[in-house]
C-alpha cells in the first residue's frame, strides 16, 4: 500500500497549536526551541498562548504552521511511528515548504527562513494594495472560472485555489470579488469572503514573488529524497532548479490541490496522514473522495488513534 504525508497551509493556525507536543515530547521541544533561537523571538509562546490576532497575521501564521508541523513529524520520527516507507509528500500552499523539508530538499533552519520571508513579503504586498479572496461553495471548476470571467470588468480576479470538487477560491480586487459574490449568488452558489490579508495566489502577489526568487536563489536546495507534489503542476518536483522556479510561481499561481490528490489516488496511494495543526486537509479529502480516509495527527491524542 502506498503512503502519503499531507502538510497543511495557512488557515490551519490556532492558539494552542503544538503546545501538547512541546509539553510531552523532547523532539517537539527541540524544534520549537530551535525556531525561537533562529527567529530571535518566542514563536512558541505565540503559538501556545497567542494573542489570536497576532497569530492570524500572515507573517506569523506561516512560520507557526511550519514549525508546528515539523515538530509533530519529528515526534513521530522519535517514536518510530511513521509509516515504514513514505512514498510521496504534498502540502497545501505553505505546506509545500514543510513537505520539501521533510523530503530533505532543505534544512529546517533554511526552510524556516524561507517561510518567514514568504510570510513577510506576502503580508507587505497585501498591505500595499488592498485585495481579498472569496470562497465559492458548490461551484465546480468551470463554474468558478465563468464567475471570475464575468467579474473582470470590475478588476483583476482569478481562481486561486482548487481545493476540492465544489470548493474553489477566487482571488482579486475588492471590487471584483464583490461582483463575483453577486454573480455567484445569482447562479445559485454560496460565496464567502475569507478573512485574509490579501489576494494570495494571484497577480497581486507579483512583487512578493519577485523578491522571493532572489531569496530562493541564495538558499541551499537539493533534489528531494521522497517525491513532493508541486501545487503549481500537480506533479512531483524533479530537481533543485524546478523547486526554486515552482515555489516562485506558486505565489502567483492557483493551488491545484484537488488535482494533486486525484493524481495520488490514481497512482495507488491509499494511506494518507495529515501532520500539522487542524483538520483542513482531512476535510478536503472527504470532498475529493469519500471512500479515502486520512489519519489526522494534530494533537498528542491523535497519536493513539
Amino acid at each position: 500500500m502506498k503512503t502519503a504525508i499531507l502538510c497543511p497551509g495557512q488557515g490551519a493556525q490556532h492558539v494552542g497549536m503544538g503546545k501538547d507536543f512541546y509539553q510531552a515530547h523532547a523532539a517537539a521541544r527541540q524544534v520549537f526551541d530551535q525556531a525561537d533561537t533562529t527567529l530571535g523571538y518566542s514563536l512558541s509562546s505565540l503559538c501556545f498562548d497567542g494573542p489570536e490576532d497576532k497569530l492570524q497575521a500572515t507573517d506569523q501564521a506561516q512560520v507557526g504552521i511550519y514549525v508546528t508541523s515539523v515538530a509533530i513529524y519529528r515526534t513521530l520520527e522519535s517514536l518510530k511511528t511513521l509509516p515504514a516507507s513514505v512514498d510521496v509528500l504534498a502540502g497545501l500552499s505553505l505546506g509545500e515548504y514543510t513537505a520539501l523539508h521533510i523530503a530533505e530538499a532543505f534544512s529546517f533552519a533554511d526552510g524556516l527562513k524561507l517561510v518567514q520571508a514568504r510570510g513577510q513579503l506576502m503580508q507587505a504586498t497585501a498591505l500595499a494594495r488592498p485585495s481579498t479572496m472569496l470562497a465559492l461553495v458548490g461551484a465546480d471548476d468551470a463554474a468558478a472560472e465563468a464567475i471570475a470571467h464575468a467579474s473582470r470588468d470590475a478588476g483583476v480576479i482569478v481562481c486561486a485555489n482548487f481545493n476540492a470538487p465544489g470548493q474553489v477560491v477566487l482571488s482579486g480586487s475588492m471590487e471584483a470579488c464583490n461582483k463575483a459574490a453577486q454573480v455567484a449568488q445569482e447562479k445559485g452558489f454560496r460565496a464567502v469572503q475569507l478573512s485574509v490579508a490579501g489576494a494570495f495566489h494571484s497577480p497581486f502577489m507579483a512583487e512578493a514573488a519577485r523578491q522571493m526568487e532572489a531569496i530562493l536563489d541564495r538558499t541551499t536546495i537539493v533534489a528531494p529524497k521522497i517525491p513532493v507534489i508541486s501545487n503549481v503542476t500537480a506533479t512531483p518536483h524533479t530537481d533543485a532548479a524546478s523547486i526554486r522556479r515552482l515555489l516562485v510561481e506558486q505565489i502567483v499561481s492557483p493551488v491545484k490541490w484537488a488535482q494533486s490528490m486525484s493524481r495520488l489516488l490514481a497512482d495507488g496511494v491509499q494511506d494518507f496522514t495529515e501532520l500539522g495543526p487542524g483538520r483542513v486537509l482531512t476535510g478536503l479529502m472527504k470532498k475529493i473522495d469519500r471512500q479515502t480516509r486520512v489519519k489526522n495527527i494534530s494533537t498528542v491524542e491523535g497519536l493513539s488513534l
